[in-house]
């Protein structure tokens, strides 16, 4: 049977002029077929926009880092703005050096390697029993075991705090000081309580990671194993961690570089013991007015963030070392745990109510008692959520739902996420269609590269990047620090990545002829990207709104820094109240946000028709 031709796309016929209306009949030519063809001008335009907004904010650190900023002469012993590594001096060899950056990257290292260790144990542990064991609740389990992942993550930190609070940092002491109970600052504050919050915040990434790699392994690798003798620990070892190794190893890059650029908990849990990480030392820097310090570590922070990246894609080729071919013989075959089947069911229990019943019931019972511990009917009130007058809370004296600071933060948070998200999806969709499009062409790699190159950098250097940039005007652009505009554009730059990956992959199962269809009809590219692109990808275009939308909410970050009191969105606010000592108030919008993070992430999942935890309860 003869192949079937694809009709040729019709274009206007390039013109026959003479000597004097060549030039002028070409250029209509050109612009005719750019009209129905901009791929190549729309890839420039996005390629231009991105290269000012995601590598100009990093190379404006790096001027900074080596330029003597105003106000730094005196100890840099130059004029401002001459070449100078008096900063890097100051970061890496000064008598401060040791407060700025050793300190704060070795107890960076410590807790990254703790929060791996602890998210490794408890992500590892129960994707086995959700998709090698036949636990009981298997398919509520693995929507209930990420729902941790839903919340913010200083949540875990202010629910510690609720709990474990001493006098030592002044406000309200937690419940267990309040039954007498002393808590030692160690327990209360530091490297343990920020590893284990951390490691409940994060250890559903590692539990979505395995839990897809078990799937994939053919279960009668490991019974053909047994049935030649192996016993159990040699399964393991020379079978099954070999074919999870690509996913461990992710694992572990991947929740490092995500301490990176952490800020809300290491700066609840660390602040009152002068426990800094790279993240809380680097806002410090920016609170002190310390460009150059601060252009430094951004550059660091930022180095370190490229370099796990790269590690991480680079075991990513490396897992094609373990694929193992199954056809229709290939098996997901579960264990019987017998009559370890409930207290496994009791284990699993316990992490989620670890991750999830402890720190929501915490914090929401310290927003109605008076005085933590104490259950009695006088002590219980609504004043910290409805009350009009709060006695010794001069800057915030109302309850959270009597002023306007709540909605007005809450008004902020849904435009600008809102209008940030939006923007994310319909370019991550336009830059879906360029990269497919042109193909293997220049335009479409260099566009692919850029576009994920915000996901290298952590969420606060990239802040304080951008902070570098717009804090001063700078040739036509005015400055832009303290404008909804900056937050805006950060916050769809920063979610960029995952928006365009989305489009790219909705674009390349999309081929062309339904375009070119329309095309031979005479229909032109807008037309043809309004009434077929966009409403055969509508599902795509809404998933990349959405989840940066859902991110956007909870993002702590990368607009800590950015923010002002014109501008304050909820999780600032609920940050400001933490620095005022208003532990209850803060503790009611770290609520609110919870809950509005949760009920995004349902009617997404509805909408989209997805799961978060798709195929691990199997």
């Amino acid at each position: 049977m003869a192949a079937a031709t694809r009709p040729p796309v019709t274009l206007p016929p390039e013109p026959d002029a003479g000597p004097s209306e060549s030039r002028i009949s070409r250029l209509r030519y050109r612009l005719s077929v750019l009209r129905h063809e901009p791929t190549v001008p729309l890839g420039i335009l996005i390629i231009v926009a991105l290269l000012y907004l995601v590598v100009a904010p990093l190379v404006a650190v790096l001027s900074d880092s080596t330029q003597v900023q105003y106000g730094d002469e005196g100890q840099a012993h130059q004029a401002p703005g001459t070449a100078t590594g008096y900063y890097f001096w100051r970061v890496f060899r000064s008598p401060v050096a040791r407060m700025l950056f050793w300190e704060p990257l070795l107890h960076t290292v410590l807790v990254a390697l703790g929060v791996t260790v602890l998210a490794l144990l408890l992500g590892g542990s129960m994707a086995w029993l959700l998709t090698r064991t036949n636990v009981m609740g298997r398919k509520w389990l693995s929507t209930a075991l990420v729902v941790p992942y839903m919340l913010p993550s200083w949540t875990f930190a202010l629910a510690w705090l609720a709990l474990f609070k001493n006098d030592s940092s002044g406000g309200q002491i937690g419940i267990l000081e309040a039954w007498g109970v002393h808590t030692p600052d160690q327990l209360a504050y530091g490297a343990v309580p920020i590893i284990i919050c951390l490691g409940l915040h994060y250890y559903p990434f590692v539990l979505l990671l395995f839990g897809n790699a078990l799937r994939r392994i053919d279960s009668q690798l490991e019974d053909s194993a047994r049935i030649l003798g192996a016993g159990r620990g040699t399964v393991a070892a020379r079978i099954t961690l070999p074919l999870m190794l690509p996913s461990l190893s992710s694992s572990v890059l991947l929740v490092f570089g995500r301490i990176l650029g952490t800020f809300g908990t290491p700066y609840i849990l660390g602040l009152p013991v002068g426990y800094n990480l790279l993240s809380t030392s680097l806002f410090r820097a920016v609170n002190s007015h310390q460009r150059g310090v601060t252009a430094v570590l951004t550059s660091v922070i930022v180095l370190i963030g490229v370099l796990v990246i790269l590690a991480d894609t680079r075991l990513a080729r490396e897992q094609k070392r373990f694929v193992t071919v199954g056809g229709k013989g290939a098996m997901d075959r579960v264990a019987d745990l017998g009559r370890w089947r409930r207290p496994a069911f009791c284990a699993a229990i316990a992490v989620f109510a670890a991750g999830v019943i402890v720190p929501v019931c915490t914090l929401a019972l310290s927003t109605v008692t008076k005085t933590p511990g104490i259950f009695r009917a006088d002590n219980f009130t609504l004043k910290y959520w409805i009350g009009a007058h709060l006695p010794g809370a001069p800057a915030f004296p109302h309850g959270v739902l009597r002023g306007g600071e709540l909605y007005t933060a809450a008004w902020n948070s849904l435009r600008i996420v809102g209008l940030a998200a939006l923007i994310c999806g319909v370019v991550g969709l336009l830059i879906g269609y360029v990269v497919v499009r042109a193909g293997g062409s220049r335009i479409g790699s260099l566009l692919r590269q850029i576009s994920f190159l915000p996901y290298m950098v952590p969420g606060i250097a990239f802040a304080a990047a951008f902070l570098s940039l717009f804090a001063v005007r700078r040739g036509p652009v005015p400055a832009l620090y303290g404008s909804i505009s900056l937050l805006v554009i950060v916050l769809a730059v920063t979610h960029l990545p995952y928006s365009s990956r989305s489009g790219i992959s909705a674009m390349t199962q999309l081929g062309r002829e339904p375009e070119e269809a329309a095309q031979v009809s005479g229909a032109g590219w807008f037309t043809r990207l309004r009434k077929i692109i966009i409403p055969i990808q509508r599902g795509a275009l809404t998933t990349g709104v959405i989840l940066p939308f859902i991110s956007g909410l909870k993002e702590l970050s990368i607009v800590i820094m950015l923010t002002t009191t014109g501008t304050q969105l909820l999780t600032t606010l609920s940050i400001n109240l933490v620095d005022y000592a208003y532990d209850q108030m803060a503790n009611a919008v770290v609520l609110v946000i919870a809950l509005v993070s949760f009920l995004a992430t349902y009617l997404t999942q509805r909408l989209t028709k997805t799961n978060l935890s798709s195929g691990l309860g199997g």
